[in-house]
């Protein structure tokens, strides 16, 4: 399975990542604000429930082990699998259900399937139970989920991604929804063995109110890179410190000929500047106190380095203007040589341009030439919800249900999740499972996989050496990764700094972009402290001391 940033092709490997990824391309910036209750200033759902008080919530983590990868992760990497297993392991011998029917809401980005088909009879048998489905248009997702919670019919299941957790919606997580730790918490989770196989850092933002609430779609410990054309510049050492970054733009920017040596590099930057993540992870803790990401020296420094990029003339006038959706144009058609991007995008672009097309991952590193320092990324950011007014037994049964969607690749579960019935919806050739037109009406718009997923693998049957590039890329950078102080919290910041932070996302455009200066910083964090950043830091301060990190 791999994160993927665009829409795949037909042949596309498709998992349950690869769809988490394809409603991040279709929906707005992640929220990482969101959830509520605990801590400081709880009676307003502003705080958080971590540290001490979420990790007793939080389900065992207990490898399932039944399928063996071709590359085994490091350190939280992700494996990597070159081929479909054969035989394919079974991890839900019999259906668990008791025929029971329930209504789950899912977001889709695609054509809605026909409410009866073939792949959705199929899911049903082998769960025993009856799960009607009802997806709605991932881009207009929001205003249906805070139209539904707002109402009395709430359906069974809903999937809420982590970016429409905004308004009201955030506050019925916690009034709407089951509390799943009598079910799931510790060692209960061994009744599901493949929940049992999600690792723990995906639990932790399952957490809303108090409570083990959600069942999570798990992601990478790290999902972007900076990749550049291996195919042109050749199998020389890639760059490996800020000067060779500058030395890589003097050689290869040829404006007349209408190539540039980087597109808009910020976020890659900022990770080998070691600049702190977004909200709520932008605090660090010095000597007993916090500090936020834009009073760091890091982020003065990666502030000006971008800046000498652009004043150098080493990034596209087009990345300048801010038209990223032509990013992938850029660099696929030559006139950019190195960009970032989320690794999803990876498999897609691969098999669209052909073998003479060959993008590689930078390995990070510290600007100086040193050992990278990174700071691992959010581990979910999509959640399925259960109603809290079902009884037990039904929750139980839908768990099971979870169960069977969260299979791991290799297994006969998975395989009829992602790909629907082998004969009927896809069909496989040289080991690689290729959709029908049934398929792709059906089973490729999959909605089981939002109940709950799998752990995150790379697993491209049809790009072997794409596996062992992403898989081995991954491991080498998972050592360098660290979770940042509130990681896996699901923080609700007060409303009166949600503003607070929003000018610095056009100041360092304009600083990068030499509109601005890099000392105008100062007065702009000067400014922030002022106008509630004191303030904030002393609310973070004391949601630190009342539930303790997050890592």
């Amino acid at each position: 399975m791999t994160t993927n940033a665009s829409a795949p092709s037909r042949r596309t490997f498709l998992s349950s990542t690869a769809v988490a990824a394809l409603a991040v391309a279709g929906a707005g910036p992640l929220l990482t604000a969101c959830g509520g209750g605990g801590g400081a200033g709880a009676s307003s759902r502003e705080g958080a429930t971590a540290g001490r008080a979420l990790r007793e919530l939080l389900p065992d983590h207990i490898p399932s082990g039944l399928v063996e990868p071709d590359f085994a992760g490091v350190d939280g990497s992700s494996p990597g699998f070159t081929h479909l297993p054969d035989p394919l392991a079974t991890s839900v011998p019999e259906p668990r259900g008791s025929g029971a029917s329930f209504r789950v809401m899912t977001p889709l980005w695609g054509t809605v399937p026909r409410r009866e088909n073939d792949y959705y009879t199929a899911v049903n048998e082998a769960l025993g139970s009856t799960l009607v489905f009802d997806p709605q248009d991932g881009n207009t997702y929001q205003e249906k989920i805070g139209a539904v919670l707002a109402g009395s019919d709430i359906p069974d299941a809903v999937t809420i991604p982590g970016w429409n957790m905004q308004g009201q919606i955030r506050n019925a997580v916690t009034s709407r929804f089951a509390d799943l730790a009598p079910y799931l918490a510790g060692s209960k989770v061994r009744d599901y063995p493949n929940l049992a196989n999600i690792p723990t850092a995906a639990w932790q933002y399952c957490v809303f109110g108090g409570a083990l609430r959600g069942l999570p779609m798990p992601a990478p410990v790290l999902g972007d890179a900076i990749f550049y054309r291996r195919d042109i510049v050749g199998t020389g050492t890639p760059p490996g410190s800020a000067d060779d970054l500058l030395a890589f733009g003097a050689e290869y920017t040829d404006a007349r000929a209408g190539r540039w040596a980087f597109d808009d590099l910020w976020t890659g930057i900022q990770k080998i500047f070691g600049v702190l993540p977004d909200a709520p992870s932008y605090w660090r803790e010095e000597n007993g106190r916090l500090v936020h990401k834009i009073e760091t020296e890091e982020y003065r420094e990666a502030l000006a380095f971008a800046r000498k990029l652009h004043d150098q003339k080493y990034v596209h006038p087009d990345a300048e203007a801010n038209k990223d959706a032509d990013a992938k144009m850029r660099f696929t058609g030559g006139q950019v040589l190195m960009y970032n991007d989320g690794t999803g995008g990876w498999k897609g672009m691969v098999s669209e341009q052909g073998d003479d097309f060959d993008m590689q991952p930078v390995d990070y590193f510290f600007h100086d030439g040193g050992e990278p320092r990174l700071w691992q990324d959010p581990a979910a950011s999509i959640f399925t919800f259960l109603n809290k007014d079902l009884p037990e037994e039904k929750i139980r049964e839908l768990l099971a249900a979870a169960d069977f969607a969260a299979a791991p690749y290799g297994t006969r579960e998975f395989m009829l999740t992602y790909y629907g019935v082998d004969g009927v919806h896809h069909e496989l050739s040289s080991g690689v499972p290729e959709f029908s037109e049934q398929g792709l009406q059906e089973a490729q718009p999959a909605t089981l996989v939002f109940l709950a997923s799998p752990p995150h693998t790379v697993a491209f049957p049809d790009e072997p050496q794409l596996v062992e590039d992403y898989a081995g890329w991954m491991a080498r950078q998972a050592p360098h990764v660290s979770q940042p102080l509130f990681f896996g919290m699901q923080v609700v910041e007060p409303q009166r700094y949600a503003t607070l932070y929003t000018p610095f996302d056009d100041l360092q455009k304009d600083i990068r972009r030499g509109r601005k200066k890099v000392s105008d910083l100062e007065q702009a964090v000067s400014t922030w402290r002022n106008s509630g950043g004191d303030e904030l830091r002393d609310w973070y301060q004391e949601l630190l001391e009342s539930n303790g990190s997050g890592n």
